[in-house]
């Protein structure tokens, strides 16, 4: 048998996979092959999506299942035996596997992240792979697992639904992490995972195998809403039926029937409670804040709890002298887990501080490229009032007739003391114009300054949609702490299932708990600041999960006040994605569409290859968490009769970290590049000798050069070739068509014959339509007016054969750039 005739997988099932089951693994319980670990960045354009390549595993190997020991990156037998030990030692990193291997058939090639010598690297034979047991002890040295104890717990079963449900990689990490902290005796444990990628269902499973095993009998689980509460008691924790208990007060009532304030003996926990072992609980319900009552979490011995798991750890356990951190300190002798997606460092609150430094972190913007998280779009409308302020003209009185202090007001007054109500209205106005161009179903959040405006801004929303509110009142509800109808709402406006309400407007109670699997519109019209970063990627988080099933794949920001300055700041991760900038004459309904007009490829960062865009798939139902936050009404004053406008506003970009460009987009472009290819010439000769010429700018655009936005600064009517040359090199830019007549003036076409000539003339036009990665791409011969000329392997044969015609187009592509 000649290896190298043999395809990659042939490979893999001759001589890979029987090599690993003479060293004894269980091909069906301990082997994967081709483990696809993300799910593919999402991509997209106006109402268009597409999925990027998932990362993907050769093999991995594990101990027992989700406890993944090795990995194998297999070549066909023309590479060499260490030819994907980068790529198998990138994805090793990414997974936290000690064992790495590649191999190309004839053997293999190990690293061993475990050793510190020269035998970090071996070659072994087909016949000496190691056995499960070898490499076990290689993880438990990687772990730091000495004892018997602690092995005994860290290869404790995950729970198993029957389902194909199974970890994540990354919630893989966090649970294993922890158990194995724990199980060397680590008792402060801070997990960071963003909103959106399942901090209960770790949670669920980290408590279920300490459980297991025995390693922690008694359970709390500690969160500060009912809703959070009730999501985990209904959600993943079920699975634990009999065991588990909501801890509540009980209610104690006089003779009368009322309810009486009584002692602290009298009122308490019911000790039937205690037979459980895991509990769930909030801390409002555990402590009280009237000093005759006594906390109720004292009604159990300060070594009742094994293990108290914080969700939402930023809130009030964060703060050392905060009542919350009083129930961690009374029961100070079980291990904490703080779960979050924002932990909170500031001089008065810290987590790290309590917990140490996260175990583990999976930040918003490994979500959004893994594809587990919806990206975002940003749209920023900036109105007259808010940059350039307002001043009362003199005489100017609110609407109640009393003078208004004279002096600047800007946004950090409006809606706080000062209510100005035509730019209430033209927030409502311009979040109807968007929706009228996108989707009047999308479910939409619009987080404002407090309760009062939440629900001026309900009346002025259904105001500019009185159609759909005429049909449905609950089209938009405010859903605020004090608002008792809208709060009932609440589970509908979570619920995919559910049509109405439609739209929610909001203070606090929305930023956190909240699961809006639907959400796919999030309106900022609040004031912000760097000490407010945590309540930012809260609300942030509010639109980052997927729901396929309703056609949400991504969502999109409308700015008001410039909230999305704190991208800028450094506790900042994620990459949004760039619009057009918003004009006074703007119709924010155009913006989807106007995306849509892009003809540019897009180039998935996996792959370095275009995706194909799809068109949204939008199922509507079919059928028709309350935080007590609430904010103390100040005085404010009302006025009206104020000119309010849209202002010409600053485009947002970011570059490729997720950052906002701070210099000018050209002077930024041209850093870039420079970087990449240091003269003109270097660049030349790249693009002379470059296959194909989408490699290049796949490899720019990857690099955080925005192809789009230095078309709208330059000319979409140059080639990407001149923009740079122009943008870097201040090279004057010549357009597609010029470089097109240029061509023909040369009579290049004559050396062909007829038929040949006119394909070729056809492709120069297009060409100058739309630039030179169409022409390279053999699927523009399907389209017209080129497929006139015959089928693809009709028009081929004009050239001779496939080469013939490759060569053509290289050709083809010199004389263009002959001139440069």
């Amino acid at each position: 048998m000649n290896k190298r005739t043999l395809s990659e997988r042939d490979i893999c099932t001759k001589f890979i996979t029987p090599a690993l089951e003479n060293a004894g693994w269980d091909k069906q319980l301990q082997i994967l092959e081709e483990v696809s670990f993300t799910d593919g960045k999402i991509y997209v354009r106006g109402k268009f999506t597409a999925r990027g390549t998932r990362k993907r595993a050769d093999y991995i190997l594990y101990y027992k299942p989700n406890i993944p020991i090795a990995i194998i990156e297999a070549k066909d037998n023309n590479h060499s035996v260490n030819s994907g030990i980068q790529q198998a030692l990138e994805y090793a990193k990414i997974l936290d596997i000690p064992c790495v291997f590649s191999s190309n058939g004839d053997g293999f090639h190990f690293h061993d992240r475990t050793a510190t010598d020269e035998n970090i690297e071996t070659e072994l034979c087909l016949e000496d792979f190691p056995s499960p047991d070898q490499l076990w002890q290689k993880y438990k040295k990687y772990k730091g697992i000495e004892t018997d104890e602690a092995e005994r717990i860290v290869s404790q079963d995950y729970f198993f639904d029957g389902t194909n449900r199974r970890p994540r990689y990354y919630q893989q990490i966090a649970i294993n992490r922890t158990v194995e902290a724990i199980a060397n005796e680590q008792n402060r444990i801070l997990l960071v995972m963003a909103t959106g990628t399942g901090k209960t269902y770790t949670a669920f499973q980290i408590a279920y195998r300490l459980w297991k095993s025995g390693a922690k009998k008694r359970i709390l689980f500690l969160a500060d809403r009912t809703a959070l509460i009730d999501q985990t008691r209904r959600g993943d924790f079920r699975h634990f039926k009999g065991a588990m208990t909501v801890i509540k007060k009980k209610i104690v009532t006089d003779n009368s029937g009322k309810e009486a304030l009584v002692s602290s003996k009298k009122r308490g926990i019911d000790s039937s409670d205690k037979a459980f072992e895991i509990f769930l609980g909030l801390y409002q319900g555990l402590s009280s804040s009237d000093p005759a009552m006594q906390d109720a979490y004292k009604d159990f011995s300060p070594n009742f709890f094994d293990l108290i798991i914080i969700d939402e750890c930023h809130r009030g356990s964060a703060k050392e002298d905060s009542n919350w951190r009083e129930i961690l300190n009374y029961f100070k002798n079980a291990t904490h887990i703080g779960l979050t997606a924002t932990p909170k460092e500031t001089n008065e609150t810290s987590n790290i501080e309590y917990f140490g430094e996260p175990i583990y972190t999976y930040s918003l913007r490994q979500g959004i490229d893994d594809g587990f998280l919806a990206p975002y779009r940003v749209v920023r409308v900036a109105l007259n009032v808010d940059t350039e302020g307002w001043r009362p003209e003199q005489g100017k009185t609110d609407k109640e007739g009393n003078p208004i202090e004279d002096r600047i007001y800007n946004r950090k007054d409006y809606d706080r003391n000062l209510v100005i109500e035509e730019r209430t209205d033209i927030v409502a106005k311009k979040l109807t114009e968007f929706l009228k161009g996108y989707d009047r179903f999308a479910k939409t959040i619009v987080f404002c300054v407090d309760i009062d405006h939440a629900e001026r801004m309900r009346t002025a929303i259904a105001r500019h949609n009185a159609d759909l509110v005429a049909e449905n009142h609950k089209y938009v509800m405010q859903i605020t702490g004090d608002n008792e109808e809208g709060k009932r709402e609440l589970d509908n406006f979570i619920n995919p299932e559910e049509k109405y309400p439609v739209i929610a407007t909001t203070s606090e109670l929305m930023t956190t708990g909240v699961d809006a699997q639907t959400c796919k519109v999030i309106v900022l019209d609040f004031n912000t600041s760097a000490a407010s970063m945590t309540k930012f990627k809260q609300i942030i988080g509010r639109g980052t999960r997927i729901n396929e099933e309703f056609g949400k794949l991504y969502f999109t920001i409308l700015d008001f006040r410039n909230a999305t300055d704190l991208f800028a700041d450094p506790q900042f991760d994620g990459e949004p994605i760039r619009i057009k900038p918003v004009e006074e004459a703007t119709d924010l309904g155009d913006i989807i569409n106007e995306e849509e007009e892009n003809t540019e490829p897009v180039i998935d960062i996996e792959s370095g290859e275009e995706v194909e865009l799809i068109p949204p798939t939008i199922r509507y139902p079919e059928t028709d968490i309350p935080a007590n936050t609430v904010n103390e009404p100040k005085r404010k004053v009302y006025v009206n009769g104020v000119d309010v406008s849209v202002l010409i506003s600053r485009e947002l970009h970011f570059d490729q970290h997720g950052k906002p460009i701070t210099t000018s987009l050209k002077d930024h472009t041209k850093g870039i590049i420079q970087e990449q290819y240091t003269s003109l010439d270097e660049f030349l000769n790249k693009w002379k000798s470059s296959e194909r010429k989408e490699a290049i700018i796949a490899e720019l655009v990857e690099q955080g050069v925005m192809v789009e936005a230095l078309y709208e600064a330059v000319d979409k009517q140059v080639d990407l070739f001149d923009l740079i040359c122009h943008v870097a090199y201040d090279q004057p830019p010549v357009t597609r068509k010029e470089r097109a007549n240029n061509v023909k003036k040369r009579n290049y076409f004559t050396k062909y014959g007829e038929q040949a000539r006119k394909v070729l003339e056809a492709l120069l036009d297009k060409y100058a339509d739309q630039g030179i990665e169409n022409i390279e791409d053999i699927q523009i011969l399907t389209v017209p007016p080129i497929n006139e000329f015959g089928s693809v392997t009709e028009i081929i044969k004009v050239f001779g054969s496939r080469e013939g015609y490759e060569k053509a187009i290289k050709e083809l592509e010199n004389e263009l750039y002959k001139v440069a």
